[in-house]
């Protein structure tokens, strides 16, 4: 058992590291990603570039990585060595040894392991993601409430063990996203559709 779950995380991790906007950016021939805007490789920085098929492809590419990883580790070691290898993808996309473990801030990786493990929830995350960003136009709070919401919603349907495993990808996530909190609370972060 001990084996399957490091396995697991391994197989989770190196998918996770994968930096589908880093990839995907250097092949359009644009400028380093990590030299534009935050720096960040994720979805919302590959939009800076001006590309929006681009951008699309890297939240699909980050998303889809943690589902391969978990739904991947579920056949061949069952559901609590998936549990392991979601966590590890998350990991893998945060800190990709790869970037020197500088990595993205989670949130197409967030649904993607949820999409892997329950997608029924994956799909309310989105929805909660939607209204917040509707009502607000800030990206970074909607995921921010989207993910606060996700474990009790999870308990609440009584899926203690991903309940468990959302609560602490939420604390890394809020986490990786300290930057924006201070934004916000600041008044100084940007809003969706606004290119400053």
């Amino acid at each position: 058992m001990t084996g399957s779950i490091i396995a697991a995380l391994v197989l989770g991790y190196l998918f996770g590291s994968i930096p589908f906007g880093l990839i995907l950016t250097k092949f359009a021939g644009t400028a380093d990603l990590r030299s534009i805007g935050s720096g960040n490789i994720g979805a919302t920085n590959v939009l800076r570039t001006g590309r929006k098929g681009l951008a699309a492809a890297t939240l699909l590419g980050d998303m889809l990585k943690g589902t391969a990883a978990v739904l991947i580790a579920a056949k061949l070691w069952g559901h609590d060595a998936a549990l392991v290898a979601a966590f590890g993808a998350f990991i893998g996309h945060l800190f990709p040894v790869w970037l020197k473990f500088k990595g993205g801030k989670g949130v197409a990786t967030y649904i993607g392991v949820l999409l892997g493990l329950a997608w029924p929830f994956a799909l309310a995350f989105c929805a909660i993601w939607l209204v917040v960003a509707w009502l607000t136009r800030f990206s970074s709070l909607a995921a921010l409430v989207a993910s606060l919401s996700m474990p009790p919603i999870l308990w609440w349907a009584r899926y203690d063990d991903l309940a468990g495993l959302f609560a602490g990808l939420t604390v890394l996530l809020w986490f990786m996203h300290r930057a924006n909190i201070a934004r916000l609370r600041s008044g100084t972060e940007g809003r969706i559709g606004r290119t400053s």
